[in-house]
């Protein structure tokens, strides 16, 4: 490891758990239903809103209740993106009048958006118009996050009752999620971003005369370009919910290594706090609830190790030299003059260590915005982040998604040292059943099914294998990745994989939908059944789960998880790349 990637990582965590620990005890006040301080223009509109709705909006909800307001309004979301899509050439804020979607494009960015995996087959500043970034796009950015919020506020609660039928109102908790949460840090960091050089702006796009013509060849003839065309629109408003929501969808083709997104290392290191900052903040926010903060710190304790050993492995990966470009004399060694390393498909605003820092933190946190091309990375470079979202994205993981998927890993983990010692399992005081297991199976199954099946069908269809433009074993990780990022609801790519076609697109947008709310389903119900049962006092018999073994026990549980679902599908794809490169 170098000075400057260990002196990166320890500042990004310093910052992290400055800013984590105060925003955790107030997102726990949110989930109160209480008075929250200091906001009182947003207590205001929650007010009206409750006003308009009736008193049905914000009574009790049963789980069954709460996951079909839950999901009726995400299909809503989802058609209302998906017409606003189709209909764009018509409407207005288009002033470089793109043209409508095509229906196949259209179905799988709504999905993605409301899924809050925001997967990006198109190119958004030749695609989207200033509407459909700015009202359909970015407000799918807000409600995705406020409804990963509600479901770990829903999960939270079951453990923290004390024998309830209820675990809280949807439209509640979806409705102070986005008020008092993301709507206050996503304007402090848009207005941060903008004053760094993020563009923000709803005229057309710019054009510039170049102090150096450019001279290309365009079907065997000369021609002779002038002036550069610069997209514009309000970025920097997209941006910071982008990051603080774990959506990851840019507003550019090039996401967060275009420099009109991501101008410089200061909004680099920003973003990457910002990605990290509410799934951090919510364990804290989860001790707090359920009445032992000890609780929170073994939950950020576990993310926090298995996110240090993913970036110190992806680092050292990255950093290595390319054995390809040694006998061709390039110097591939770290100096003051350059990061030395695996540069291609990086920045060198960026170098090796942010980049690849970017790229572990992104896939860790369900993110998907990327400053450097994943595809471009060393074989077991390009796996680090590929193995991180088929932990199912618990790694701090996205806003809510990433500690309820966590929390059931913890419900396992407490299982299986129950089946060791010959007692019932119990968390946070209780008891953890049939049922509960049931539904955990449920969850930590789905994604896999989802990916590895869909990679299967992927690879033996003529659609399937006809986008990929590396054949072999980097072309099948380039299809693993794709379905790992889509049924984890990740988003980000290999970017070598010609996914917009209506293959693709129909078989990543169902991944998606089901990768997201076919595990949201049984963890409602997870905290139903809690919710519903006796909060047991502890006994000398019972499994501390707040103190380092509990923490060794859980990130094993994660890794055992991935790696016997994984393994075969990995050893295809990056392992089998990485023998091929180094000749062993």
């Amino acid at each position: 490891m170098t000075t400057e990637f260990i002196v990166l990582l320890a500042a990004f965590l310093l910052v992290l758990l400055l800013l984590a620990w105060p925003l955790g005890r107030f997102i726990a006040r949110v989930a109160a239903d209480g008075k929250v301080p200091g906001l009182g223009w947003a207590a205001g509109i929650e007010g009206a809103l409750y006003r308009l709705a009736g008193p049905a909006a914000s009574s009790a909800q049963d789980w069954k209740a709460y996951a079909l307001a839950l999901i009726a309004f995400n299909t809503v979301g989802a058609v209302f993106v998906y017409a606003l899509q189709r209909l764009q050439a018509w409407l207005p804020l288009n002033p470089e009048g793109m043209a409508n979607v095509s229906p196949d494009s259209s179905f799988n960015t709504a999905i993605s958006f409301v899924a809050d995996t925001n997967w990006q087959g198109y190119s958004g500043e030749q695609t989207m118009s200033i509407l459909t970034q700015m009202v359909g796009l970015a407000g799918q950015n807000f409600f995705s996050a406020a409804t990963g919020i509600a479901v770990v506020f829903a999960l939270i609660r079951g453990f923290a009752a004390r024998s309830s039928g209820a675990i809280g109102n949807f439209w509640v908790d979806l409705t102070r999620s986005t008020l008092y949460v993301l709507l206050p840090l996503s304007l402090m960091l848009a207005v941060f971003l903008a004053g760094q050089g993020v563009v923000q702006s709803l005229s057309g796009h710019a054009e510039a005369r170049l102090l150096e013509p450019v001279t290309y060849m365009v079907d065997a003839t000369e021609t002779r370009a002038d002036t550069q065309v610069i997209p514009m629109g309000p970025v920097a408003s997209q941006e910071a919910i982008k990051m603080l929501g774990t959506n990851g969808g840019g507003y550019f083709n090039a996401n967060s290594a275009h420099p009109l997104e991501n101008p410089n290392a200061l909004t680099n290191f920003a973003q990457m706090v910002a990605i990290f900052l509410i799934p951090a903040a919510l364990c804290f926010t989860f001790g707090h609830m359920v009445g032992d903060i000890r609780q929170g710190w073994a939950v950020l304790g576990t993310m926090t190790l298995l996110f240090v050993i993913a970036a110190v492995a992806a680092f050292a990966a990255e950093q290595q030299a390319n054995p390809l470009l040694t006998p061709l004399g390039v110097d591939q060694v770290a100096s003051s003059l350059q990061a030395g390393g695996n540069m291609e498909g990086k920045e060198t605003r960026f170098g090796i260590a942010a980049s690849s820092l970017f790229a572990v933190m992104t896939t860790a946190a369900s993110c998907g915005a990327v400053n450097a091309m994943h595809d471009s990375f060393m074989p077991l470079g390009g796996m680090v982040p590929m193995v991180l979202m088929q932990f199912g994205e618990v790694v701090f993981g996205g806003v809510g998604s990433g500690l309820y998927g966590m929390l059931v890993f913890a419900i396992l983990a407490v299982f299986i040292a129950g089946l060791m010692i010959g007692r019932t399992p119990e968390y946070l005081g209780k008891k953890i059943q049939a049922y509960e297991m049931k539904m955990a199976a449920l969850v930590i199954l789905v994604t896999p099914c989802l990916v590895l099946l869909g990679t299967a069908l992927a690879v033996t269809s003529a659609s399937g294998t006809a986008g990929v433009a590396n054949p072999g074993a980097h072309g099948f990780s380039e299809i693993l990745y794709a379905l790992t990022s889509a049924a984890n609801n990740n988003g980000s790519a290999f970017a070598g994989l010609s996914a917009n076609t209506p293959f693709y697109n129909t078989l990543l947008g169902v991944a998606m939908w089901f990768g997201r709310f076919a595990v949201i389903v049984p963890v409602l119900a997870i905290a139903g059944s809690l919710a519903g049962r006796q909060r047991l006092p502890a006994t000398p018999g019972t499994l501390p789960t707040h103190g380092p073994m509990f923490v060794g026990m859980l990130a094993a549980v994660v890794v055992l998880v991935g790696v016997l679902n994984y393994v075969p599908a990995l050893a295809l794809g990056p392992v089998v790349e990485h023998l091929q490169l180094f000749g062993e």
